[in-house]
């Protein structure tokens, strides 16, 4: 839960992501490898894949001992050998006819005399036909009434309901406690069976009048498989043994986590941090207004020294400024800034985002960060209490919900270069822009070939089109976790294709946003407590943000998260505009590309470069999840 959005700073999430693809190739009948994700190399797929709840290809129907399959054990069909006809003679064509009819009812044969194979007939008469005859039509009534109990079970035809209004997608509940933050429980109403025979019961939507396939609804609310693991953030190692400090570390609310731990690997005293009031949002927020800040000194006691200011002793010294070398492990702090915090008792870090390695750290370490992020940074009571309120008001009459972060706003697409869609005076504002800021690196920016590369934010018309083939429905109900987007009538497709669009802005009171104003961050901190509970979370660009949520979700029993692979699905849509393929095949190739990028679980892997490894805290496994024991 700390994410701060550090608009504009060239160590922001944008700055370390603006050029990655999302995993596609610009053939999108094939995989490509996800620059920031080693899983992805060599045309891997970003998650391991779990149980699907639906059968690729349509429905298969078995038909086992169907009365049209052909019989393998001979009953109701004479033996091979006794269809041949016998020998001629007179009468012969009667006494064939004769046989043949007496061949229908023997049933077994035994040894003779003669060293011959005789056949023993049943010599039955009418009377005894007509009994067997009704014996043999009870028996096959029987195996079609047991067929057809199967495939009403299967099909889930006992299931439809009555009436429209006693149907519930989904029975969820959701609790908010202090001690544990946020917790969802989400009960979808399939039958009963292995995860892979799941079938759910068909419904008709209250929205628009039309019937919704809940097959289609269960492929799109199921959630990854995550039996297998469990949260292991606890360390009885390296425990604070007294009070003992080497100097005290100034730094901004970006980056908190890794900063704790670098203060436990210094032996460090942290002085509460301070927020960027010169960003582009101009926030007024303090770090007390974001976070229970109470909490976050308490929770982290027996770890490292936090304290609310500078010791009287220690504010007439001028900090030593420092910017730590990005990615750096244990070694580098205590062989290049340990010295330099003993001399100067007070270091300023300039820059502390992505200033710890993704791997190769101590257990103790990575167990550290994500009790920071996950159990020690909880918003202030202000923010959880709206956060709690917004939730509630999504699940209207027991509904999921989609939480969609659309990062189509002004900056972002200035600072990517991306103006598809835009018109020609737009696109120069944004270029505009991007002079304007001067700590932005690039400057000249082609944008048609990054978003090629799946470098640009999906426009909402993609969006649109990626929800739709994704199988979501105009019923949808959608939480815009997103500023304002840029370009005249650009949300107007996705708000043709899905009405039920919500944001904090309409979901709450201008009286319950009062506290809020001029608090961009205060808002982020409750778009991100909303993203986090959602049924469903999808992010069409990876910036900070998205990558905290996302990291979160897995954290909490892996929650479905849809991660877009923008490189093959843009090049889907222009062919889908072109008219080279049809919706039919559109939408098949749209859940095929995403059917392994929902969240589900797979191990963060080391990379050749930091910077092209996959974020720590986007996949906390392993370091603070664990797989179960077989005991467990």
């Amino acid at each position: 839960m700390g994410y701060q959005p550090m608009h504009g700073s060239s160590g922001g999430g944008a700055a370390g992501t603006s050029g990655s693809g999302g995993g596609g190739g610009t053939d999108h009948l094939h995989h490509h490898p996800r620059l920031h994700s080693p899983r992805m190399a060599g045309g891997g797929s970003m998650t391991r894949r779990a149980n699907s709840f639906k059968r690729g290809g349509g429905e298969i129907e078995l038909q086992i001992g169907s009365p049209r399959s052909p019989r393998t054990d001979g009953l109701g069909s004479p033996p091979a050998e006794l269809a041949e006809p016998s020998g001629s003679g007179a009468g012969g064509g009667l006494h064939h006819h004769q046989k043949e009819q007496q061949l229908r009812f023997r049933l077994f044969k035994r040894p003779g005399s003669g060293g011959g194979a005789v056949e023993v007939g049943l010599g039955l008469g009418i009377r005894e036909r007509r009994k067997l005859g009704n014996v043999l039509f009870l028996a096959f009534c029987g195996v079609c009434l047991l067929l057809g109990v199967g495939k009403i079970w299967a099909g889930g035809w006992f299931t439809l309901p009555a009436d429209d209004g006693d149907v519930d997608l989904q029975d969820l509940s959701v609790s908010f406690s202090s001690g544990k933050g946020h917790q969802v429980d989400g009960h979808v109403g399939y039958m009963g069976g292995k995860e892979s025979d799941r079938t759910l019961m068909t419904v008709e939507s209250s929205i628009g009048g039309r019937e919704d396939s809940v097959a289609e609804v269960s492929s799109v609310w199921s959630q990854p498989s995550s039996t297998n693991f469990r949260q292991c953030v606890i360390s009885n190692s390296h425990k604070k043994q007294d009070s003992h400090t080497n100097g005290y570390i100034l730094i901004n609310a970006n980056g908190i986590c890794d900063m704790v731990a670098v203060a436990k690997i210094l032996k460090a005293t942290l002085v509460l941090p301070s927020l960027d009031h010169t960003s582009y949002w101009a926030d007024e927020s303090e770090f007390k207004d974001l976070f229970n800040w109470r909490h976050f000194i308490e929770s982290l006691k027996e770890d490292i020294d936090i304290v609310e200011m500078l010791p009287p002793k220690y504010r007439h010294i001028e900090p030593l400024a420092k910017a730590p070398v990005s990615w750096s492990k244990v070694n580098y702090y205590r062989d290049e800034i340990l010295p330099l915090l003993k001399k100067h008792k007070v270091i300023y870090f300039t820059h502390t985002d992505s200033r710890l390695a993704n791997n190769g750290l101590p257990s103790y370490i990575q167990k550290l960060r994500c009790r920071v992020n996950y159990r020690s940074l909880k918003y202030s009571r202000t923010i959880e209490d709206l956060g709690a309120t917004l939730v509630s008001r999504m699940r209207q009459n027991g509904s999921p919900y989609l939480a969609l972060h659309l990062r189509y706003e002004k900056d972002m697409l200035a600072f990517t270069g991306c103006s598809h869609s835009l018109t020609s005076e737009e696109d120069e504002e944004l270029r505009k822009m991007r002079y304007e800021v001067s700590h932005w690196k690039e400057k000249e920016i082609n944008g048609t070939e990054r978003r090629t590369l799946g470098g640009c934010p999906l426009t909402p018309r993609e969006t649109s089109l990626l929800l739709k083939g994704l199988g979501f429905t105009p019923s949808t109900r959608i939480y815009l976790v997103a500023g304002e987007a840029f370009g005249n009538g650009s949300m107007q497709a996705l708000l043709d294709d899905f009405p039920n669009i919500y944001s904090h802005s309409t979901l709450a009171t201008e009286d319950e946003l009062a506290p809020f104003k001029n608090h961009q961050n205060m808002l982020a901190g409750l778009d991100y407590i909303v993203a986090l509970q959602s049924d469903v979370f999808l992010y069409t660009y990876d910036g900070n943000m998205a990558k905290a949520v996302q990291g979160h979700r897995r954290f909490e029993n892996f929650r479905k998260t849809i991660n877009p692979d923008r490189m093959s699905f843009v090049a889907l849509v222009d062919e889908f505009d072109e008219g080279r393929v049809s919706w039919e095949i559109f939408s098949s190739e749209v859940k095929r590309l995403h059917k392994d990028r929902i969240g589900g679980p797979y191990f963060r892997e080391p990379g050749e470069f930091p910077k092209l490894e996959e974020y720590f805290f986007a996949n906390p496994l392993p370091g603070c999840i664990c797989e179960k024991h077989s005991d467990e």
